[in-house]
């Protein structure tokens, strides 16, 4: 390592004559100097080809001053001859760790002018011939080696390496390296195999090899295969891991720009930005996505979530549903930014059916408006006459629909509870209408995700994991390359790769890390979520409608401060005003007058209350009533999921048996009151229609 004008200049010269490369940086030229004369120039050039030229000068020196000592001596004949075959014989011998034809070229090279050295301290250096061969043959040597150098820059990445030491040693002793380009940092070399005999994947075998014989951790080495070859792809090397210091967040990267702009979680080994992109972008190609983040536990994966969701919560054309069975441990600052947070349990069930719901309506949506897939121009106003739902073809001046991210953080919970398939439809659905589906869970293994879902989360955020779980975060290819989450383990918190649509390939195997949350982070999430509530996307009259009509009173937005929320929205709020202006009595005293006489006594009053199996028996028309009240309790609470087991106390304080509630559930179903989950047993409420 040196310095340059104060600017590191890193040199990397070990991977054997076909790899030697410098970094200069932008100061000096090379052969600036004296001023920047073209002499100095001109001198600097020449000074690497010097050398063999001083030694054809020293060496006729030497002649005329041996001629000069020895001339008439027979012992210093055999004296400089003996010494001429052993300095041969010592070239070769040396010349054995070097490639065969810089061995052959050295022991010639001291051969002749051993030799002609001789023949001058004994004949003379003018003599003839001597003088003559000196004349010819000392030149001709010093260019054999000028050639020598220059064709060692050769740039063709198929032709002959003058060097194999390392790539002999990894057992890739016949394949070719090109000029390398040099980056600060970093190294990137094309790379050719022997063609027949070998292929990139002995390549990928080697990466290991490679690694220890520089010295570098095994991450530091990497492999791009070029997709049209099975021989050819570049070998990148970073030298240094840039990844050691902890950098912490301070603060979103594009506070009010659109969620179709990059999101920066993070950086690179080699310094570069980890960017990543959640809608598609029709100009570019670039697909939406959905993202799985996945990594072992104290691998920093509630740190990696907190970049992602608060550079979400940073744009203005997006909203947020987000599912967390931790009761928001880790994103309680953040919570009054969301447009609907809600814990496990039935809370999430009631999420996951409302987003099946939402799907279909904003896809009809973003079709009556034009629009193939979402783009930034969706969550405008609609005034114009390419996106408008009117059949004559003026602008409809419909609301803008924001894109939608549906975040479950723990994942696992919410699989055990309603099936390994619950996101199946959604993941293969949502892309379509304005929506990124973002998973969360340790382990994405096949007992707890189905192959279907997770074969349609495209992008992963992979954390440190046990070495047995690579193959279930990152794709073979990305693993093949030099990809090696398992080596971290939770020993490295933060670092990760990253495989999305955007990101170059070459990028999928290099290790990022993730910016890390303090306590200090803690009161610029909280006046993030601020802004959010300011400034920040409502939901749109379709999303909300469609919502409302699953999900009831359990949805009812986030309205943002001088703004006007949706009128299902508007009129639930209303009615949760109301009921709060009343007197606080229990919800099964409410309909009670006080001044009406006691019910008389009822079938059934008089029956022994232990012992009994059943509870009593109410006739059809107040079985009918009774249920309906209970429906209508569970959905005033917001609890739009039930079964058999939240019914326990409800039959307890009316008297009633579990088998009978179980029948009510089944008839309520037959009546279109209520709908099946995913999971047997339990059942979604239908909510009763509000007037707007």
């Amino acid at each position: 390592m040196a310095r340059n004008n104060g600017r590191r200049v890193r040199h990397i010269d070990h991977l054997g004559n076909g790899l030697v490369a410098e970094y200069t940086g932008p100061g000096l030229l090379p052969g600036e100097g004296n001023g920047g004369s073209v002499r100095g120039y001109l001198l600097h050039r020449a000074k690497p080809h010097l050398p063999p030229w001083l030694a054809v000068g020293a060496t006729g020196m030497a002649g005329a001053l041996g001629n000069w000592r020895w001339a008439d001596s027979a012992a210093a004949g055999v004296g400089l001859t003996l010494a001429s075959v052993l300095l041969t014989g010592a070239t070769w011998w040396a010349g054995k760790v070097t490639s065969h034809q810089r061995r052959l070229h050295s022991a010639i090279t001291v051969a002749a002018g051993s030799a002609w050295l001789t023949a001058a301290c004994l004949a003379g250096p003018t003599a003839h011939p001597v003088g003559d061969l000196y004349l010819m043959g000392g030149p001709a040597l010093a260019l054999s080696w000028n050639i020598r150098m220059v064709l060692r820059q050769n740039t063709d990445p198929t032709g002959e390496s003058s060097d194999k030491g390392l790539l002999e040693k990894v057992g890739l002793a016949r394949a070719m390296l090109g000029a390398a380009k040099v980056e600060p940092n970093r190294v990137t070399a094309p790379l050719a195999v022997e063609a027949g005999e070998q292929t990139n994947d002995d390549v990928t075998k080697s990466l290991g090899r490679i690694a220890s014989a520089l010295d570098l951790p095994t991450s530091a080495v990497r492999y791009n295969a070029d997709p049209g070859s099975s021989r050819r792809g570049e070998l990148v090397i970073v030298p240094e891991d840039m990844l050691a210091e902890v950098v912490e967040w301070e603060g979103p990267s594009n506070l009010g720009g659109s969620i179709a702009e990059p999101l920066v979680i993070g950086r690179y080994d080699d310094g570069s930005p980890l960017v990543m992109w959640l809608p598609g972008d029709p100009e570019t190609g670039r697909n939406s996505t959905h993202v799985l983040v996945a990594g072992g536990t104290g691998s920093g994966k509630g740190d990696t979530a907190l970049n992602l969701l608060t550079e979400i919560l940073s744009r203005r054309d997006v909203i947020v549903w987000f599912s967390d069975p931790k009761a928001f441990q880790d994103f309680a600052p953040l919570r009054p930014g969301l447009d609907w947070p809600v814990e496990g349990g039935s809370p999430t069930e009631v999420m996951v059916a409302t987003v099946e719901s939402v799907i279909p309506a904003r896809t009809r949506w973003l079709g009556a408006h034009g629009y193939r897939q979402w783009v930034p121009q969706a969550a405008e106003q609609q005034t114009s006459p390419e996106h408008t739902c009117r059949p004559d073809g003026r602008p409809c001046g419909c609301p803008g629909m924001p894109f939608l991210v549906v975040w479950w953080e723990e994942a696992a919970n919410t699989l055990r509870n309603m099936g390994d398939d619950a996101f199946t439809g959604i993941t293969q659905e949502a892309r379509s209408a304005g929506m990124s589906a973002i998973v969360s869970l340790q382990r994405p293994s096949y007992d707890q995700m189905s192959t279907s879902t997770r074969a349609s989360l495209p992008s992963v955020i992979a954390l440190g994991c046990d070495p047995r779980d690579e193959g279930f975060v990152l794709p073979d290819e990305v693993l093949a390359a030099g990809a090696h989450p398992g080596a971290w383990g939770n020993r490295r918190p933060g670092y990760c790769y990253v495989v999305s649509p955007g990101i170059p390939e070459d990028r999928y195997a290099s290790p990022a890390r993730t910016f890390r949350f303090t306590h200090r982070a803690v009161k610029v999430m909280e006046l993030l979520a601020q802004w959010a509530q300011r400034n920040g996307a409502t939901a749109d009259p379709v999303t909300a409608g469609a919502a409302s009509a699953v999900a009831g009173r359990a949805y009812t937005g986030r309205a943002a401060t001088g703004t006007e929320q949706p009128t299902a929205l508007r009129a639930v709020q209303q009615e949760d005003d109301m009921e709060q202006a009343g007197l606080l009595v229990d919800p099964e005293d409410r309909d009670i007058d006080p001044e009406a006489d006691l019910p008389g006594s009822e079938q059934g009053d008089d029956a022994p209350i232990f012992g009994q199996e059943t509870g009593r028996k109410p006739s059809p028309e107040e079985a009918r009533r009774l249920f309906a009240e209970a429906l209508a309790e569970f959905e005033s609470a917001g609890q739009m999921v039930v079964g058999p087991r939240d019914f326990m106390d409800w039959c307890d304080r009316h008297n009633l048996s579990r088998p009978w509630v179980s029948e009510r559930l089944k008839e309520a179903a037959m009546a279109g009151r209520l709908e099946a989950t995913n999971t047997t047993g339990r059942w979604r409420i239908v909510p009763t229609p509000v007037a707007a």
